[in-house]
């Protein structure tokens, strides 16, 4: 696996994997990996010919307030982690390298990066958006992979992909769970284990949702209030959103006729977590 810290080395290997005609994947991530991102680069694995990571902890995606200095990393095992799946590449850099002097150029999805996490964290998804255009234009991959977990950010990808022309497939991949539920995130770490306990209750809380709707329910708002009901069992829990809103435009819907996405942001203790689910004949979790 070759390791590049810095960009023009990096263009430069790309453009010989792609006058070699080689087919490239991409998994851009923020490190500190777990077997969500490592399904991700398996899926890659199976897919391309050349498998390129990204491992880049943005600045420009987080709030004055959010966990940036304490988000967690530890570059050593991400690289092993990276080798063991069989990346090919792996892409480091830091922010001098990503955002030199003089940066001021961003991407913005309007609106859909205005609704559920972008609501209680303003310009969160215009950094996501410009940093994955950038790594899109160093790396100029063929196909990208996201997660399922991170739903709006996949749709907000989409949509950058295709008003820009950007000649990418988006490929989004399951949600990868630990075995009491919680959708692996990196900052489940931050849960002591009283909190990781009532973490539990966000999937309780999808699981039920899917229940209602296969027994026939259609009403958002009765789902909503069911849904709530679980979470707020929990001390600890504190909802930033819970939403069932359209697939496409990830508006809130009055009635479930086609495929609606179950959205749901909560806080336990001072960690924030998301989940969701996909309401459709096929139920996809």
């Amino acid at each position: 696996m070759k390791v590049y810290r810095s960009i023009k080395p990096l263009i430069e290997e790309i453009g010989r994997l792609k006058r070699k005609q080689k087919s490239i994947g991409l998994v851009p991530t923020m490190g500190f990996l777990h077997e969500g991102h490592l399904s991700l680069m398996r899926r890659a694995r199976r897919d391309v010919a050349c498998v390129v990571v990204s491992i880049y902890v943005n600045p420009i995606q987080f709030g004055p307030k959010e966990d940036l200095r304490k988000y967690p990393r530890d570059l050593r095992r991400d690289t092993d982690l990276c080798r063991e799946v069989g990346a090919d590449i792996c892409f480091i850099p830091d922010t001098r390298t990503m955002y030199p002097d003089g940066f001021s150029t961003y991407v913005n999805v309007e609106d859909l990066g205005d609704t559920l996490c972008g609501a209680s964290r303003p310009g969160h998804f215009k950094g996501v958006t410009t940093v994955v255009a950038k790594l899109f234009n160093i790396v100029r991959p063929d196909t990208a992979y996201f997660g399922q977990k991170d739903a709006q950010q996949a749709i907000i990808i989409k949509r950058m992909v295709a008003d820009l022309n950007m000649p990418v497939k988006i490929k989004v991949v399951p949600i990868v769970r630990e075995r009491d539920g919680i959708a692996m995130s990196s900052r489940n770490i931050y849960l002591s284990p009283d909190e990781r306990k009532e973490a539990v209750s966000l999937r309780r809380s999808l699981d039920l949702a899917r229940v209602l709707y296969a027994n026939g329910e259609r009403d958002p708002r009765e789902i909503i209030k069911k849904m709530r009901r679980a979470i707020l069992k929990e001390k600890d829990a504190k909802i930033d959103y819970l939403s069932i809103v359209d697939l496409k435009d990830l508006k809130d819907i009055n009635r479930i006729s086609k495929n609606a996405l179950v959205a749901v942001a909560v806080k336990i203790g001072k960690t924030r977590l998301i989940d969701n689910v996909i309401l459709s004949n096929s139920q996809t979790a």
